[in-house]
């Protein structure tokens, strides 16, 4: 049985891997590593890819309503996307014949797209008692910077 959980955790980690970790009270040691991987968290839907990708700025890019499952109000926010043309070239920006170089809009907008990747770390782990060990799915979310055990295996 499989239970789904979103519960913030202490995870002490040795050479990037889960060594030990504190959840609902409990001091849990990690005694086996069973698996590893990595989710993208679709990158390319987020409001401020899609606004990049087809040239319109603020809430236009996403009809005005944050992208579901992206972060809500928030990534609408960050997703605000500012078109601001470039100035005129001077003088010393001129082409090798004379022409003076062309004036074209340019889009800038968040430094990085936030994509919802998430590290997870499926580990066998027991709590102190003897022959108690349970496997738990750690998350580690590289945007918000905070893990979670997102599943208990029973």
């Amino acid at each position: 049985m499989t239970r789904l959980y979103a519960d913030l955790v202490q995870v002490q980690r040795h050479d990037d891997v889960p060594t030990q970790f504190g959840w609902r009270g409990r001091h849990y040691v990690v005694q086996v590593i069973q698996a590893h991987w990595t989710e993208s968290g679709q990158w390319w839907r987020a409001a401020a890819a899609t606004a990049l990708s087809s040239g319109e700025t603020g809430s236009r890019a996403t009809g005005g309503h944050p992208s579901p499952g992206l972060g809500g109000a928030k990534s609408a926010r960050a997703a605000e996307l500012v078109v601001a043309p470039i100035p005129a070239s001077p003088k010393w920006a001129q082409r090798a014949w004379g022409e003076l170089a062309p004036d074209v809009g340019a889009a800038t907008g968040p430094a990085s797209v936030d994509d919802g990747e998430r590290e997870y770390w499926r580990v066998e782990a027991t709590a102190g008692r003897p022959g108690g060990a349970g496997v738990y799915d750690l998350c580690f979310d590289w945007s918000a910077g905070s893990w979670t055990v997102a599943r208990a295996l029973d």
